[in-house]
């Protein structure tokens, strides 16, 4: 991918590293709790904060029950991201042993876990900011308003609540924010066979395209129907606005690509990536069955055929999901 002169994005928050020691707590918007220490200044003894620990990881794991977010206003409930908008979830493999790190090809983005990694993420960014504001003032007569992205190791606190790395990317339509742990880029590659740096930039633009659904709408119309709809007719839901969001993504990679941003096998390595997050072939890695009625993302060849479409796509209701019967 050709990005030597793309301008980079403004709006990514790069919070790795975050977290600091002691009895630091996540927080709301990247806060964290200060515990006083008893002393002769007051306070609490180091037994009692000890003894506060055990008891907020006894709720929280055991239970459910998270205490932070229940000072924060979110309840008192296990945390989840609406629409599981999570994406590109690995199985968990307890037999995996650490693969070699390979040579960069030519034109591959440099260790994803560096501030190269950063850098990268950060001008694909700003070519879909490029992409959907001329797209917004064209056929829509708005002025885009971009999402952030936040990069983050381990866990992270979102305006959907904590998540983890182990999640996969995600979309956050209460806050309007993309989440990334950029090493999921190394287990793209060396587990799911999907390398490349237009692999890579697919997995963002597709998570923007989910804030493009937010912006238009979309999302609050899905999530109230799945709340009127059976487990199934919901996944069918959620089935629908994944492709969209290829879709989307398609639309984004076919502007970089008039734009003089395209290499050549870039399209491909997308549709690698498409196919390889695939829920069938998800599912039949994990637990070696295919069972369409729990898909949520969409199978390799329906996520492929929307990304194709989007590369096609005339307009925006070119990629309308909801109004085809057969996907």
């Amino acid at each position: 991918m050709r990005l030597d002169d793309q301008r980079k994005s403004d709006n990514v928050e790069d919070r790795r590293g975050q977290g600091g020691g002691g009895f630091g707590f996540p927080g709301g918007g990247g806060r964290q709790i200060n515990i006083p220490m008893g002393g002769r200044g007051g306070g609490f003894s180091i037994s009692t904060i000890v003894l506060m620990a055990l008891a907020y990881f006894a709720l929280k794991f055991l239970f459910g029950v998270d205490l932070l977010d229940m000072v924060n206003g979110r309840g008192g409930g296990p945390i989840q991201i609406p629409n599981n908008s999570t994406e590109y979830q690995i199985p968990d493999k307890n037999t995996d042993v650490a693969a070699p790190q390979p040579v960069p090809e030519p034109g591959a983005s440099a260790d994803v876990t560096s501030d190269a990694g950063k850098t990268f993420v950060t001008k694909v960014l700003g070519s879909t900011e490029d992409v959907w504001s001329a797209i917004f003032q064209q056929h829509l007569g708005q002025q885009y308003q971009a999402p952030s992205l936040v990069l983050f190791e381990g866990f992270v606190q979102s305006g959907c609540g904590t998540a983890q790395s182990a999640m996969g990317p995600f979309y956050c339509p209460r806050d309007g924010k993309v989440y990334i742990d950029l090493s999921f880029y190394q287990d793209m590659k060396n587990r799911l066979g999907a390398p490349g740096d237009f692999a890579q930039a697919y997995v963002v633009a597709h998570e923007v395209g989910h804030h493009i659904q937010n912006l238009l709408g979309i999302a609050d119309k899905v999530t109230n129907a799945r709340m009127r709809s059976s487990e199934v007719d919901g996944n069918a839901l959620q089935v629908r606005m994944e492709l969209q969001a290829d879709c989307l993504a398609g639309i984004w990679a076919k502007e970089a690509g008039a734009a003089g941003r395209l290499s050549e096998g870039d399209i491909e390595e997308a549709l690698n990536a498409a196919a390889a997050i695939g829920d069938d072939r998800l599912q039949k890695q994990s637990q070696g069955y295919v069972v369409p009625e729990a898909f949520t993302h969409g199978s390799s060849a329906q996520r492929v055929s929307w990304f194709r479409q989007g590369m096609q796509a005339q307009s925006l209701r070119d990629c309308d999901t909801f109004a085809v019967e057969q996907l």
